[in-house]
């Protein structure tokens, strides 16, 4: 783009905005080149591209990343840090490091963490997350999971929310600590006698 000085000798005179020569407008006028730095006189500059920015993934490190992992498949286990580093066995100060990605595991030291929490090295490596149906499947491996599915058509919505009550509490209490056994007991019978109460009733319904 050029800008308009005063007319000098009934000739205008503007200035390059880009190269800053002063010189008379062309008779072409403003669309003809400049004389320094022969591009357009009224040539406007596009605005730059927006400079993209980085999503937050992009700034966590692997070792970070890793430290995520482990916590969640710890928690998602039920496992305490101390729990956690007697199954490897390593001190619990380690297991809080890898953690807070304070400590970068060695190849061996990551392959017995992955056997510690039943995962593979590839699962604990991986930035994705899982897909629905992989959850899916992977709950449905375990064996407690297999076996109670197999009562959940014959509950009834009252009796399902009451096993998951008792479900709830156990966890909670467990969580508690292992002084709690009594506890423990009385809630697995309490889950067990709901989902034995509805196969019961299943079956006298279908005596009448």
């Amino acid at each position: 783009m050029a800008t308009a000085l005063a007319s000098v000798d009934s000739r205008t005179t503007c200035r390059c905005d880009r190269c800053g020569l002063v010189q008379f407008v062309p008779r072409a006028g403003l669309s003809a080149p400049c004389r320094r730095c022969r591009i357009a006189l009224d040539f406007v500059p596009e605005p730059p591209a927006p400079v993209p920015v980085p999503t937050p993934a992009q700034f966590v490190s692997p070792v970070a990343r890793l430290a995520v992992k482990i916590k969640t498949f710890r928690l998602a286990r039920g496992l305490s840090q101390r729990q956690l580093a007697s199954r490897m066995p390593v001190p619990r100060t380690y297991i809080s490091k890898l953690e807070n990605a304070l400590a970068t595991p060695t190849l061996g030291s990551l392959s017995r963490v992955a056997q510690a929490l039943d995962v593979t090295v590839a699962e604990l490596l991986s930035g994705g997350e899982k897909s629905r149906q992989d959850e899916i499947g992977e709950l449905m491996r375990d064996p407690f999971v297999a076996a109670i599915s197999a009562f959940l058509p014959r509950l009834s919505v009252a009796q399902r929310a009451n096993v998951l009550a008792e479900t709830r509490d156990l966890a909670e209490r467990r969580r508690i600590g292992h002084g709690q056994v009594p506890f423990v007991v009385g809630a697995v019978a309490g889950a067990a006698t709901a989902i034995s109460s509805a196969a019961l009733g299943e079956a006298t319904s279908a005596g009448r």
